[in-house]
């Protein structure tokens, strides 16, 4: 063989071997389903503003805490509070499909704010139990409760202090 034969059987077995192979017949799938589940709109109504009551600030910087599940009120440090103005957790209702699970989620504010600008910083608020929540089949409801925790300062100014939070529910 001289070169040019060589080279010609090289450029052939290099087509040869570049060409794609013939594809193997396929069997056909089997039959597949297709499935939708309808739900009832998901829908969340506040029933109660979380509400930390009366304070009285004292020389001495404390807390002042809403259990999430009960509402009870309690104090540590400097702070006592007005047993007329008790306040109460948030409370919020959800309608839903029966059985379906709903992941509730919470944005904290960071701090209470007065009219005069003065602050409270709120270091947290806290769900009365886990996050995720089932629709109950019979009522088609479910209820959720929030407290929380504010950082009294010591000689805290007077004033009403407000903020907004809000409350997400969303089906899983």
């Amino acid at each position: 063989m001289d070169i040019r034969q060589v080279i010609w059987a090289a450029g052939f077995a290099a087509i040869a071997l570049a060409s794609p192979a013939a594809a193997a017949p396929v069997p056909a799938l089997d039959d597949s389903e297709a499935h939708a589940l309808i739900l009832i709109p998901l829908t969340l109504t506040k029933i109660d503003d979380l509400d930390f009551g009366g304070v009285i600030a004292s020389s001495a910087s404390g807390t002042v805490t809403i259990n999430p599940g009960t509402g009870v009120r309690t104090f540590t440090g400097g702070t006592s509070g007005l047993a007329s103005e008790a306040g109460n957790r948030a409370y919020f209702g959800g309608a839903g499909s029966p059985n379906q699970q709903v992941l509730v989620a919470i944005s904290p504010p960071t701090e209470l704010v007065s009219v005069g600008g003065d602050t409270i910083p709120v270091t947290g608020l806290t769900l009365d139990g886990a996050p995720m929540r089932s629709i109950d089949p019979d009522s088609r409801t479910f209820f959720v409760g929030f407290g929380g925790t504010l950082a009294i300062a010591a000689d805290q100014a007077p004033g009403d202090y407000n903020a907004e939070f809000w409350v997400t529910a969303i089906y899983q």
